[in-house]
């Protein structure tokens, strides 16, 4: 599974882990993502999609069908 949510875009950053001696090594931060179906009434179908928690939130404020064609219009998702 890829670590890209397709409502959001939000992906995995990079940074560093500091020591109290002040020593930084590379680390990832990875987003919160799980997949998850969605029925979408308008296609009469189920779609699964890797959604962050924030994605979640956005898909049950504003409804799977805007958050998807939202989605589809910036690239995030087919």
């Amino acid at each position: 599974m890829s670590k890209v949510c397709e409502i959001t875009g939000k992906k995995v950053m990079f940074g560093n882990n500091v020591s109290f001696s002040i020593n930084k090594t590379r680390r990832r931060f990875d987003a919160n993502i799980s997949k998850k179906k969605f029925y979408v009434p308008e296609e009469d179908r189920w779609v699964t999609l890797n959604v962050s928690a924030k994605g979640i939130k956005i898909i049950n404020k504003r409804g799977i069908s805007e958050a998807l064609k939202e989605a589809r219009a910036k690239g995030y998702t087919k």
